[in-house]
Formats: structure tokens, sequence, C-alpha cells
């Protein structure tokens, strides 16, 4: 009973943290707390079930517990592959590969640590395993709450759409992946224009994305040139052409948008992978806007989404570290005692 109040509680916090404002980590911790009480609460009245469900129960969660982790390894290191052969080896790229070899490596060890009946080995994969399980349940809450974050509903009134730049091939034209985004910002700028509901005047598209060291235009350009030669009404249509990184995308539009419309709000088109991280750097950047996300090919999606998740988790590096390093000191206290204990 208690851990369903619990559950109760940050469910409670999830939905007035969403109320306040939508762009928060803390909802993911949040609602990732209230699944993880209500779980523990329906294991605790596992017991009262019908006959065989506990049974059933048991069974399969000794499975994911056994397989779940040799499955999921095989899974990474067979997409880390593939994101090699399609991709290149870029660091970026080996991220699922890199998570995938770690676990094996984990395993490894573990199995190591039992054969040998080695203290060291056992306190070195018991440590590892507490840090290991505080970074995989912030994991899982950032892939919830982002799953969430893509799927609510987009603003009706926004006065801009604001479309990040990813890079272009061979310097000047742009690839899959960020035509991807503009063709999502063009649905969400007619979509608005369609609504005619700013205050302001028709809605305005703003392509961002300056110029990197081995490209011929700045990516904004590329972008602004795609749309028009599609169609899209050229007047409609603002280049802005400094930004090298994320958070350069969201302060030099937030100039031009206060500069023609101050006040005003907008929608902030990406890949659906970094929707939420783009999200939580408008917050910071104090830009009023929701981010949507367009579609990505299946096989990038592992790697991509680590990627944002670590850029995420060293954003709040003090407490991240500061609690790995104390889960750090536990491990050690806790195999120190055990071993006063022998």
């Amino acid at each position: 009973m208690f851990a369903f109040v619990v559950a109760a509680v940050f469910l409670l916090l999830f939905g007035a943290g969403v109320l306040r404002d939508r762009r928060r980590f803390g909802n993911a911790v949040y609602l990732g707390l209230a699944v993880t009480f209500l779980g523990l609460g329906l294991l605790a009245g596992i017991e009262d079930a019908p006959p065989g469900v506990a049974e059933t129960a048991m069974v399969c969660g000794l499975l994911v517990l056994g397989l779940g982790p040799v499955v999921l390894a095989g899974l990474l290191c067979a997409n880390g592959v593939k994101m090699v052969r399609k991709e290149g080896r870029r660091p970026a790229n080996l991220l699922s590969l890199l998570a995938g070899l770690g676990m094996f490596g984990v395993m490894g060890l573990a199995v190591a640590a039992v054969v040998a009946r080695s203290w060291v080995l056992g306190l070195i994969v018991g440590t590892t395993l507490l840090v290991l399980g505080y970074v995989s349940f912030l994991f899982l809450c950032f892939i919830g709450y982002a799953f969430l974050y893509g799927r609510m509903r987009i603003r009706r009134d926004a006065d801009y759409v604001v479309v990040l730049g990813s890079g272009l091939i061979g310097g000047r034209r742009v690839p899959p992946l960020l035509a991807s985004r503009l063709d999502r910002g063009r649905q969400v700028y007619e979509m608005l224009a369609a609504r005619g509901r700013s205050r302001s005047g028709p809605p305005v598209l703003i392509t961002s994305g300056g110029q990197g060291p081995d490209e011929e235009v700045p990516e904004s350009h590329a972008m602004a040139d795609y749309l028009v030669e599609r169609g899209f009404p050229a007047g409609a249509v603002v280049r802005e052409d400094r930004s090298r990184t994320t958070d350069e995308n969201m302060l030099f539009s937030k100039e031009l948008m206060e500069r023609d419309r101050p006040g005003s709000s907008c929608v902030i088109v990406t890949n659906n992978f970094h929707a939420f991280r783009a999200a939580l750097t408008a917050r910071r950047a104090g830009v009023d806007g929701q981010v949507v996300g367009s579609p990505t090919a299946a096989y990038f999606w592992p790697s991509a989404i680590m990627r944002e998740f670590v850029a995420v988790f060293l954003q709040y590096k003090v407490v991240n570290l500061g609690i790995c390093l104390t889960l750090i000191l536990l491990g050690v206290l806790a195999g120190l005692a055990g071993l006063a204990v022998r």
C-alpha cells in the first residue's frame, strides 16, 4: 500500500511539472519514480494473485533478468556494426557497439568473480552495477518521457517555425536527415498558416544553421534553397546563419524573433531523437517554444538516443557525477564491511 501511495505522489508531481513546463528533465524523473514504485507495489501484492500468476510472473522475471542483458548486448553490437557500415567510424556512430561490448565485459567480469571467488573482482562488479543501475534508471526515464513529449499536441498559435540544421553533404547539399526536418517544418508551417491564429500576422519559418569548416555555404542558406526549390514562399523564410551548436541555434533564432516580433512564440523542428534535448536547451535559452520531431531511420536510433542522453547527463554533471561517486564509495564501504565480517 505504501508503494502505491508513493507512486501516486510522484505521479502528482509529474502532472504538476508538465502543467508548469513540459521542458523539464525533472518531469522524466518523477514519471520514472512513479512507474518504479507502482511496479514495486504490484510485486508486493503478487502473493495475493490467483494460483499460477505468481509462478508465471517469477519465471518471466527470471528470464528477463537472465537473458535480457545478453539479448540486449547482442542487439546493440549488431546495431553498432550496421551503424559503422552505413554511417562511418565516427565516435558518435560507435556508441551502441561500445555499449554492447561494455555489457558483455561486465557480464564476463561477473562470471570471472564467481569462478575465481575473488573478493576484489566481486567488489568491482558490485560497485559497477550500482553506478550502472543509477545511469540506466535515468536513461529509461529519458527515453520514456522523450517518447511522451514527442507525442504532445502541437501548439496552434505560434508566430515562428524554427528548423535546426544538422550538416550538409559535399559542403552544400541537404542530406536526408536534414530534409526530413525541413519537410516536417513545412508541414507545421502550413498547419499554422491555415489556422491563422497568430496576432502578428502569417507565421515565418527560420532556417537555423551556420557554416562549418567543411561547408561551402551556411546550412541555413542550403536549407532555405531546398524549401524554395520545392515551392515554399521565399518571403516566408528567414535565414539564421551564425549558429554552430544547438545552444546557438536557440539564442540566435531568439534574437531574430525578438527583433521582428517581441514576445513571440515558436515551434522548433528537429529529428525525433533530438526533440527532448532540444526542448531542454530551448527552456534554458528562454525560448518560448515547443519542439517537435521528424522521422529518423530505425537503425540510427540507438546510437543517436545514447548521444542525446550523454549530453543531457552532462548538463547536470555536478549532481549526476556526485551521485555516481557516492554510489562508488558506498560500494567500497559495503565491500570492506563484508570483508571485516569474514
